[in-house]
């Protein structure tokens, strides 16, 4: 499947324009052949807004999923993206994906929260797996942080997602992660990761880019640089069968060894 990652920050504080970057990427992505297009974490209001945060929540049926769905549907692909999700007074910072029929198949709250600006503003989810069936592959959804833990992601393999979206906000100085840690994770568990984040700087933060999706061997398929930017790369279910095949470390696995790891 075609992957496009928008590597973007939009409009911060602005949910309409963000809706219509969306849309243009969706454009341009659907154009170029991708069956998915995957925006960064909190890409609807934008991440470093503050209070606004709260006032810009909605419901994970809201309007603006209902302007989405219409956006995936009219462009024939489907979309992931960050955003924050209101749930009654509680607040959650979540990924949803909508199929190319502009159907919401999954909803996914960050479970791992970083830092004190995340605690203030969210409740971490306790869902740690969420996964849906997209155009013959297991695509499960995180959200930046919790990629970094390797149960997380070894769950995700272990439940056979086979394309794991990682929308993020990943700043300076953790660069490493996205041009090391990703990677990694994807050979390890034997996967795709699709790694896509914001740019440039928003309030007290500096994101550093560097989108990728990496495969099942650790070898990048695409790699953005440090400005917006619109890449793409194919998640191959043939490629990863035959990965699997010659990597066995979901089969090697030894898990009575592990009981002290939890």
């Amino acid at each position: 499947m075609r992957t496009a990652l928008l590597q973007s920050s939009g409009r911060p504080g602005s949910v309409d324009e963000n809706l219509k970057v969306l849309d243009e990427a969706a454009d341009r992505a659907a154009a170029a052949g991708a069956g998915l297009l995957a925006a960064p974490e909190m890409f609807l209001t934008g991440y470093a807004i503050g209070h606004d945060i709260g006032r810009l929540a909605e419901p994970a049926d809201g309007d603006s999923a209902d302007a989405i769905a219409e956006i995936a549907d009219r462009h024939g692909l489907a979309i992931a993206y960050g955003y924050p999700e209101r749930d009654g007074d509680t607040v959650f910072n979540s990924a949803q994906l909508i199929s190319a029929e502009g159907v919401r198949l999954a909803n996914y709250r960050k479970t791992h929260l970083f830092g004190c600006f995340e605690r203030d503003h969210f409740r971490p989810g306790e869902q740690p797996v969420v996964q849906a069936e997209l155009n013959g592959l297991t695509v499960g959804l995180m959200i930046c942080y919790d990629v970094e833990f390797p149960e997380n992601v070894r769950a995700h393999a272990l439940a056979g997602t086979d394309l794991l979206l990682v929308p993020t906000a990943q700043m300076h100085p953790f660069q490493f992660v996205a041009e090391s840690v990703v990677p990694v994770r994807a050979f390890e568990n034997q996967l795709y990761v699709a790694y896509v984040n914001r740019v440039g700087r928003e309030g007290e933060f500096e994101f550093v880019g560097l989108s990728t999706l990496a495969g099942p061997d650790g070898v990048a398929r695409a790699r953005a640089g440090r400005a917006e930017e619109l890449v793409f790369a194919d998640a191959d279910p043939v490629a990863l069968a035959g990965s699997r095949e010659a990597n066995p470390y979901l089969s090697d696995r030894r898990p009575g060894l592990y009981g002290s790891l939890v």
